[in-house]
C-alpha cells in the first residue's frame, strides 16, 4: 500500500477519530485496496452480494432501486467524501442486494473484503467496535431517511442532506436530489430559493 500512502493516512485519521488505536489500524494495512470508479460504474449491482466495504476518498455514490413496472429510479442514500459505502443490508447479511450502488462522478475509494474484515474482528476488539459503528451508522442512516419521509418536511430533509453532503450540488444533477427527497424538480428549486433567502 506504500504507493497509496495519502489515501491510507486519510483513513487512519478518520478511524483514529473514532478511537481506533494505531496498532489496531496497522493490522488492516495488507487488506485495503484502491479502486477508481468511472461515472456510471457500479460499486454493487442488483441481485449481487455486496462483498466489500468502501471508504470514499473523493467522489459521490448513490444507492437506488428501480421500479420493475415503471422503470423509475428512486434514490435512497448518497455517500460522499470520507464516508463508508456499501449496500449495507446485502453486506451485513451476505445476501443478494435489492438495489444498485453507482458512482455518480469519477470516484476514488479504498475498499476491504468482508472476509478480511471478519478476520480483523477476530483479531482485535478495536475492529469489533469498528464493525459495530459501521452497523450503527447504517441503521441510523436508514432510520433517519424513514423518519424523514414520515415526519419531516421536504425543506427539513433538504437541510439535513446539505449538512451531511455539503458539496453534493456541485456534482449531482438536481433531479437525483429531488428523487432522494421524494419531491419533483420544481419543488426542489423553490426550496433552494427559500434557503438562499434565509
Amino acid at each position: 500500500m506504500s504507493e497509496h500512502t495519502t489515501e491510507i493516512d486519510l483513513l487512519r485519521t478518520v478511524l483514529g477519530s473514532t478511537g481506533m488505536k494505531p496498532e489496531a489500524f496497522e493490522l488492516s494495512l495488507p487488506h485495503w485496496k484502491v479502486k477508481q470508479y468511472k461515472k456510471g460504474e457500479f460499486y454493487n449491482e442488483y441481485k449481487n452480494v455486496c462483498k466489500h466495504l468502501g471508504f470514499v476518498i473523493n467522489g459521490v455514490f448513490r444507492i437506488y432501486r428501480v421500479n420493475s413496472e415503471t422503470g423509475e429510479e428512486k434514490n435512497m442514500l448518497f455517500f460522499t467524501d470520507r464516508q463508508f459505502v456499501a449496500s449495507y443490508k446485502s453486506f451485513m447479511s451476505q445476501t443478494a442486494c435489492e438495489y444498485y450502488t453507482e458512482a455518480m462522478v469519477d470516484s476514488l475509494i479504498l475498499y476491504i473484503h468482508i472476509d478480511h474484515l471478519n478476520e480483523l474482528y477476530g483479531q482485535s476488539h478495536q475492529w469489533e467496535r469498528f464493525g459495530r459503528i459501521v452497523a450503527e451508522t447504517a441503521f441510523h442512516a436508514v432510520m433517519t431517511n424513514t423518519e424523514g419521509f414520515l415526519f419531516k418536511t421536504p425543506e427539513d430533509r433538504y437541510r439535513e442532506m446539505m449538512e451531511k453532503h455539503p458539496n453534493i450540488f456541485n456534482s449531482v444533477p438536481g433531479y437525483h436530489i429531488a428523487s432522494y427527497l421524494g419531491i419533483q424538480g420544481p419543488s426542489l428549486s423553490r426550496i433552494r430559493k427559500r434557503m438562499v433567502g434565509k
